[in-house]
């Protein structure tokens, strides 16, 4: 496989990676489990259960494993056909897949920003309008 059809393998592969990652660890529909593995990632009695229940509220910690699976799934190999060529892609994947959900909660937080503005100014319109009146 040639270095551009493997970076453009990367690229797409990154996406279903972070998005896993982004809803299991933000979205509202794995809101309970995700509550009840954050009380489990500070209440619990030893260490290695909290460690186990935090990877499940860490998009960059949950985002390794959800790579690791795609990689046995898919077989995708960067720069190097042996073991060390899964090893980079891990690695790899985990980073482009955490720089997707990076820009997108950027996104996110810049739709709201607006949405906060917009609310904003319609409430000071309704005002003028009431003193206008």
């Amino acid at each position: 496989m040639t270095i551009g059809l493997q970076l453009a393998w990367l690229l797409i592969l990154a996406i279903p990676v972070a998005c896993i990652a982004w809803t299991v660890t933000h979205e509202e529909v794995f809101r309970e489990p995700r509550d009840y593995c954050q009380q489990q990632s500070k209440q619990a009695n030893s260490l290695p259960r909290r460690k186990l229940f935090y990877l499940f509220t860490c998009e960059y910690c949950f985002s390794h494993y959800v790579a690791a699976l795609f990689l046995v799934i898919t077989r995708f190999k960067l720069l190097y056909p042996d073991w060390r060529g899964y090893l980079i892609s891990l690695f790899a994947l985990v980073w482009v897949a955490n720089q997707y959900m990076s820009i997108y909660n950027h996104l996110r937080l810049d739709i709201k920003h607006e949405q906060v503005e917009i609310r904003a100014k319609e409430k000071e319109d309704v005002v003028r309008q009431r003193k206008a009146a």
